[in-house]
């Protein structure tokens, strides 16, 4: 009988792993076609000619004085704006996870709306901040513009959410009572959290660590805007020699080097992850969130929500006070006219644009990063599967002035000749959401217990039937996490779309960045108001997701 069991159990892990590699097919074909292959042709199109291809580009490239300052200053920065992302989000997390209190489903639609604001919004709320005529100069005489602690505030700024949605998901989740017992064994409140939530939660904290770094390593509206002559980062250095100087080998050096150090972080961090990841015990996250107690927890919650209305709100509060400065709302009034020569269509059509392709990337993301998640829940897979884990974050780190090039080029011709096709802005906005989808589902995913779906396998299930009835109810609050997230990256997604979106269809973000770098306070104030319009629309987009996730799987 024993034997019996153990030939069916060892059947049902062949079937899992076969399943596993089928589950992979589709992300690996959607990368490859829509991702691979548009890099690579842009990087051969700047290093090969008639003549050839011109490898000797790349030291010579490299023995610039000024790319190496590039490179050190965009490193630099990213692991600063990564640790200062930690320590002022990680609080917040807690509260977020741990404390009931009325308003926290706004607040966290409130958290989350920065995050998805297009890079040169934030940048322009800013520099109204710290620059020249900003509130800080107006009260005190300081201007921070042109320095990095501006660029590091607007990076906290920006990713103040990935942290507290992406820690806070897991953290809510885990069962109290494993602290509460190393409690009562006699350790301190600091050791039990030690030694019991922060190991829990290290995998969860290590994604979103990574999630902040690769997106201030590629920052470029931001340090556009704020840093200046001064500061520029590898993305900023690859669009001026693609679109300014129009160098194309030298961006092509640029976008390669860049590449090679997403990939080496990417695997440095995966190999770290997967050796500290355990199978928690995940718990209805409404039994865990309680009122605050004591005057900590208070005086906590009082720091968080200071935090949040000093560093979110208030940048958010400048889009809106200049939107209104045109009396009897003018600048909003005239989004409905396309006189002023930007666009082909009023401004205002920017709007249901912008949600009609964020739906349909939302959906592609959500296909294409479920099936790599759930191909990816086995933390003993093989290389090939580990490797493929890390190429799916990718794209999170390659010059989006790349992507968008390469759509151009690669995808212009049959089979793929996508070019006037409405669906190559959604599968670029795609690209940058499927990462995203990974990485909220996988910890929780990989938290199951395997013995669970063992059990599922020697009982006859098929591996459909064992996702559908063991990893689907407990990470379905995941998966609506993760769409939620998809369709946030998809509404402020830029760098790409702003080379692949049609003058007569563009979206908000791009409509931002057109107002902006045409003169006059009219354009000025219809950009202010166009990004007050896109962060109303996020914030209802996510309210409506917080009521919409009623079920009891946690709470993110």
């Amino acid at each position: 009988m024993d034997l019996a069991r153990s030939e069916v159990a060892a059947r049902g892990r062949r079937r899992q792993a076969a399943a596993r590699l089928a589950l992979m097919a589709g992300p690996v074909a959607f990368f490859a076609v829509f991702f691979a292959y548009p890099v690579v042709a842009i990087v051969g199109r700047g290093l090969k000619d008639g003549d050839g291809w011109h490898l000797g580009r790349i030291g010579q490239v490299l023995a610039d004085s000024g790319v190496r300052h590039v490179l050190w200053f965009t490193t630099w920065q990213a692991l600063v704006s990564t640790a200062l992302t930690l320590l002022v989000a990680l609080p917040g997390a807690y509260v977020f996870a741990r404390l009931d209190f009325p308003g926290k489903k706004v607040l966290r639609a409130v958290v989350t709306v920065p995050f998805v604001l297009p890079t040169v919004v934030v940048g322009t709320a800013f520099l109204a901040l710290v620059g020249r005529g900003g509130l800080l100069d107006e009260l005190w005489g300081v201007r921070l513009d042109t320095t990095v602690w501006a660029i590091l505030l607007a990076h906290v700024f920006f990713n103040y959410a990935v942290v507290v949605r992406t820690v806070g998901g897991l953290w809510a989740q885990l069962d109290p009572r494993q602290e509460e017992a190393a409690r009562m064994l006699g350790a301190s409140r600091t050791a039990a959290w030690r030694t019991v939530t922060l190991p829990a939660l290290a995998p969860a904290v290590a994604a979103a660590a990574l999630m902040v770094f690769l997106f201030t390593f590629t920052s470029f509206g931001v340090v556009q805007i704020l840093g200046g002559p001064a500061f520029a980062t590898l993305e900023v250095e690859i669009y001026r020699q693609t679109a300014d100087v129009f160098d194309l080998s030298t961006a092509a050096v640029l976008t390669m080097i860049q590449f090679v150090a997403v990939g080496a972080i990417l695997a440095v961090h995966a190999r770290t992850v997967r050796r500290r990841e355990t199978a928690l015990r995940l718990v209805d996250a409404s039994l865990t969130a309680r009122r605050p107690r004591g005057a900590g927890q208070w005086a906590l919650l009082a720091g968080v929500l200071v935090t949040v209305a000093v560093l979110l709100v208030l940048p958010l509060a400048v889009l809106v006070e200049r939107s209104l400065d045109a009396p009897g709302f003018a600048s909003y009034r005239a989004l409905t006219s396309a006189d002023s020569g930007v666009f082909l269509v009023p401004p205002i059509e920017a709007i249901g644009t912008s949600l009609q392709y964020a739906v349909a990337a939302t959906a592609i993301a959500v296909v294409i990063g479920g099936l790599a998640a759930t191909a990816l829940t086995r933390r003993d897979a093989g290389r090939l599967v580990r490797g493929f884990d890390a190429l799916l974050m990718l794209p999170l780190g390659v010059s989006a002035v790349t992507v968008g090039f390469g759509f151009l080029i690669a995808l212009d011709e049959p089979p793929l000749d996508l070019r006037s096709s409405w669906i190559l802005v959604p599968l670029a906005q795609a690209l940058v959401g499927v990462p995203f989808v990974v990485r909220t589902m996988l910890p929780v995913l990989r938290a199951v217990d395997p013995r669970l779906r063992e059990a599922a396998a020697v009982l006859g299930a098929s591996p459909w039937r064992v996702w559908r009835e063991v990893d689907l109810p407990l990470v379905r609050r995941a998966l609506l996490v993760a769409a939620g997230f998809a369709f946030a990256v998809s509404l402020g997604e830029f760098g790409a779309t702003v080379f692949i979106a049609r003058p007569d269809n563009p979206t908000l973000p791009v409509a931002v960045a057109r107002l902006l770098g045409r003169p006059g306070e009219t354009n000025y104030g219809q950009a202010m108001a166009l990004s007050t319009i896109l962060m109303v629309v996020c914030a209802v987009a996510l309210l409506v997701l917080e009521r919409l996730r009623t079920d009891r799987t946690g709470e993110f």
